[in-house]
């Protein structure tokens, strides 16, 4: 198995405390450098703008801009973004930023990408918030344009949704000239191109889209869940005449190792509300190492989950991050 974990980025309300702006970078940055040491496979970002549970006046890092310099940061750990947000950027766009930031950081991006789901940030940046199946249907053709863009020279689509490439306009000169592409250089370090990570198990659409171009998929739940989106994942597999092996499955969880009293004094010592804490305890996996190791290996053996995305909520004041990688990834790699 493989495990990446999340470093402090504000979302969750995790960067707290910290003098407004570089400090809070720095944190961030320590944190990504911290994973790297620790052995981790994958250093990994949200894509969101406001914090949860509660929009409030915190730091919340730009997904794209933070990897970017983690990139410089860093130098062996992977970095992925669980996961980006079709909503936010152009395809077009997003496949340059992409291609740049697997230049800088030596062919070291994980790429995530989801169809967008958070109305709260996406109405409040001026975004129109559409109805799923609309969404579904722009990552769809947003996963298709950025896979072209990686990997031709001149790239033409024109869908339902965006179009890349086409046109009469006018060049560097004033001259009229129909577009033969878009040309995307530098391109990505990676062949063929960076692992495609697309989240969410939506089963009529989101999956479909996950079977016909994802490396990796993305969703969680019970056990049984998980079983149950494998399964249907497989049978969109097969529709599009593609082998479900092809597709490394992967999950997102929490986890604080500890005793309860210890748990409750760090979640209280984060700044977190009574609320937040209450839904936080309800999210946690196992907080015996032994446990979670059990816990984790059944996902493994019966719902085929071979990477593992941790999110430690005493990231920045307690010692989950070494102990995971210690007394659990030790024992299921």
């Amino acid at each position: 198995m493989k495990f990446g974990a999340f470093t402090p980025q504000g979302w969750r309300l995790d960067l707290q405390g910290f003098e407004n702006g570089f400090a809070e970078y720095q944190a961030m940055r320590d944190g990504a450098l911290r994973l790297e040491k620790l052995g981790y496979d994958s250093a990994w970002l949200y894509d969101h703008f406001h914090t949860v549970p509660e929009a409030r006046l915190e730091p919340t890092f730009e997904v794209w801009t933070a990897t970017a310099a983690l990139a410089e940061a860093t130098s062996a750990i992977r970095l992925g973004q669980m996961c980006g947000c079709n909503i936010y950027r152009p395809p077009a766009l997003l496949a340059k930023m992409t291609s740049v930031i697997d230049c800088v950081s030596n062919g070291r991006l994980e790429f995530g990408l989801g169809a967008g789901w958070y109305e709260h940030e996406t109405v409040a940046y001026g975004y129109d918030f559409e109805r799923p199946a609309l969404r579904i249907g722009k990552l769809d053709e947003a996963v298709q344009i950025i896979k072209g863009m990686w990997t031709q020279n001149h790239f033409q689509f024109q869908g339902k949704h965006y179009t890349v490439g086409h046109g009469e306009v006018k060049d560097y000169g004033g001259n009229k000239v129909e577009l033969q592409g878009a040309i995307n250089h530098p391109k990505p370090i990676q062949s063929p191109h960076p692992p495609m990570w697309i989240a969410g198990g939506g089963e009529q659409l989101t999956l479909k889209t996950v079977a016909r171009y994802a490396d990796y998929s993305n969703f969680g739940g019970s056990l049984e869940q998980v079983q149950h989106k494998n399964r249907v994942l497989d049978e969109h597999c097969d529709k599009q005449g593609r082998d479900p092996a092809d597709i490394t499955r992967t999950m997102n969880i929490n986890v604080m190792l500890g005793t309860d009293q210890q748990i409750e004094k760090l979640l209280r010592e984060s700044g977190r509300s009574d609320q937040h804490i209450a839904a936080m305890k309800g999210m946690l996996f196992p907080t015996d190492p032994q446990a979670l190791v059990d816990k984790i290996a059944e996902y493994r053996d019966k719902a085929r989950i071979e990477y593992v995305i941790v999110y430690f909520p005493d990231f920045l004041i307690g010692d989950s991050a070494e102990r995971f990688a210690e007394e659990v990834a030790s024992k299921l790699r």
